[in-house]
């Protein structure tokens, strides 16, 4: 079985009074790298049936020795036990109640919400509801033990957050040609189980959330040649087999997948073979180095960093430094359009923006110093644009439910393509925020006030559909407001509560965690977010920067704008 845990949102480096800054704020961090801790032990004796009964789901978040801790809690007949069934996740709070009682015989009912399930590949699958679930208690020898129980486990968060680490395992973008990340979670120990763990992952393929929006070059039918082992020089071993027939680049985007896969438990290098034959042969062995080029985040990584900007009173304006508040050059800058909302590829090569006109919104593109072109996509609102990765998409929806994409080749006008976007629509509720991920395989929306993301999966014939909509912790989330993506797995959200006005979120809504809105006057408008670079939102008052480290405050970049929206490039 393999099971979960929550990566925990660091706040880490010092607050900067401008912005762009070199402080690195809020990433998803592994836990428990190293050795889990001890065991939880077991009942003592003497304990009641309720605290029996609450103690074995805390023992339940040590996943050792086949849940080891928690079978300390059983009577012989429940020897038979199946805790690989399922993995259920429990918010913290969870009563144990009793439903019938007798001498020697008694029934609990573990009542709480869940969060969501981890799948046997070790995908976490959010699905919050309330549960109940009814365990039998007996009397054996003056102590209670548990005697039936469903199959499966009931852990916590924060049991999971101790016991269990987070790894990215690696498929392929078809569209791009690029491997981007699927988050899964692994039992911490035994770590010399996680390699073959992390393998077996990549051979299961990609998780419900991204089936159909990527790829694996591992065939369904491919399989271990021979075990993952250790070779005597130090190296990982792995030796695939009925592989089929692959031309370079996708031997290529397959030992991209091994790779960064196996880098991700502390793996250097790996001898990848097929049926016992190097896979490249030229590079037998194979380091992060090697594959490093086709993560679809390396692009991204090596962009010039760009200046995060801001749009307000009609115009596109400079955010942070001395010039501040200027208009940048050009139409977007200098009155020709009346700006609402703008965007930037990750390069700053093509821009679009919003443009009033009257009591209508167009959405307006460029490249580079050409003038704008005007698109046909109009209505009473639009939401801030988003590119695609590499500039050849933007996308923006029209009046909360119509997901409007154009497309923008060199030496061609503007072009309309279409969007299935009823996975969206289908949850009820204008979409007031949509951005697509930096990896360019998912979205983040917001739908009814509720965060939601789904997966892009493109047809052979150029057509597009939003698959897997998946509403993430709805009842932590709420009033939610704006989205944007601080990495390829991670989101910061906006929302209009006053006690959790910024959030960090993974992308499979696993890790939740509260940013500081000290100084902050709710409700918020927007949030802009970009890799190793400051949180950006816009309240009442004008545009506010977070850094983290050790004062935790945001910092005023820009006053008196009460209708900013800032936002970075890409």
């Amino acid at each position: 079985m393999l099971a979960a845990l929550l990566v925990v949102l660091g706040l880490v480096a010092a607050g900067c009074a401008t912005v762009p800054g070199d402080s690195s704020v809020q990433v998803l961090r592994k836990v428990s790298d190293g050795a889990a801790p001890p065991a939880p032990p077991g009942p003592a004796d003497g304990t009641n049936p309720l605290d029996l009964v609450r103690g074995f789901v805390y023992a339940s978040g040590s996943s050792a020795d086949r849940h080891g801790a928690a079978r300390r809690f059983l009577a012989p007949e429940a020897a038979g036990w199946d805790d690989a069934a399922s993995v259920t996740v429990l918010d913290e709070q969870f009563g144990t109640v009793p439903v019938a009682t007798g001498t020697d015989s008694t029934t609990v009912r573990i009542r709480g919400t869940r969060i969501g399930m981890l799948s046997s590949t070790g995908a976490f699958e959010p699905d919050e509801a309330p549960v109940e679930a009814d365990v039998t208690v007996v009397r054996r020898d003056g102590q209670w033990r548990i005697a039936s129980l469903p199959e499966g486990v009931f852990v916590r968060l924060s049991d999971l957050r101790s016991n269990y680490r987070t790894i990215r395992v690696y498929f392929v973008d078809p569209a791009r040609g690029h491997v981007v990340p699927d988050l899964r979670y692994l039992p911490a120990v035994p770590a010399k189980a996680q390699a073959a763990q992390a393998v077996d992952m990549l051979l299961g393929g990609p998780s419900p959330a991204l089936a159909g929006s990527v790829t694996s070059r591992l065939l369904p039918t491919t399989g271990l040649h021979a075990n993952v082992a250790t070779a005597a020089d130090g190296g990982l071993v792995v030796d695939l087999t009925r592989l089929g027939d692959l031309d370079d680049a996708s031997r290529r985007q397959l030992a991209a997948q091994v790779v960064l896969t196996l880098s991700e438990i502390n793996v250097g290098r790996v001898r990848l073979l097929v049926d016992g034959v190097p896979l490249l042969p030229a590079t037998p062995d194979l380091t992060r180095s090697d594959v490093a080029a086709l993560a679809a985040d390396a692009a991204d990584a090596a962009a010039p960093q760009q200046q995060p900007l801001v749009v307000s009173g009609g115009r596109v304006r400079k955010l942070g430094g001395d010039d501040s508040g200027t208009p940048i050059p050009g139409q977007t800058g200098n009155g020709a359009f009346d700006v609402a909302a703008a965007a930037l590829t990750p390069d700053g090569s093509h821009q679009a923006v919003v443009s009033r006109e009257g009591g209508r919104n167009r959405l307006i593109v460029g490249e580079g110093d050409k003038p704008l072109e005007v698109t046909d996509v109009t209505g009473s609102t639009l939401t801030r644009p988003t590119w695609t990765p590499g500039g050849t998409e933007v996308w923006t929806v029209v009046d909360g439910s119509t997901v409007a994409r154009v497309i923008t080749e060199a030496g061609a006008p503007p072009r309309r393509g279409t969007v299935d976007a009823s996975a969206l629509t289908a949850l009820g509720g204008p979409i007031t925020s949509l951005r697509m991920s930096r990896d360019g395989v998912r979205v983040a929306a917001v739908v009814g006030s509720r965060l939601v993301t789904a997966s892009v999966a493109r047809a052979a014939d150029g057509s597009v559909t939003l698959r897997g909509a998946r509403v993430l912790r709805p009842g932590d989330l709420g009033d939610v407001v704006a989205v944007d993506w601080r990495s390829t797995d991670t989101l910061v959200v906006a929302s209009a509560r006053s006690d959790r006005a910024v959030s960090l979120v993974s992308v499979d809504g696993l890790a939740l965690d509260t940013v500081s809105g000290s100084n902050l006057t709710p409700p918020l408008r927007a949030v802009a977010a970009s890799p190793n670079l400051p949180l950006l939102v816009a309240d009442q008052g004008g545009v506010w920067s977070f850094s983290g480290g050790d004062l935790d405050t945001w910092r005023l970049v820009a006053g008196g704008m009460p209708d900013a929206v800032p936002f970075y490039p890409g």
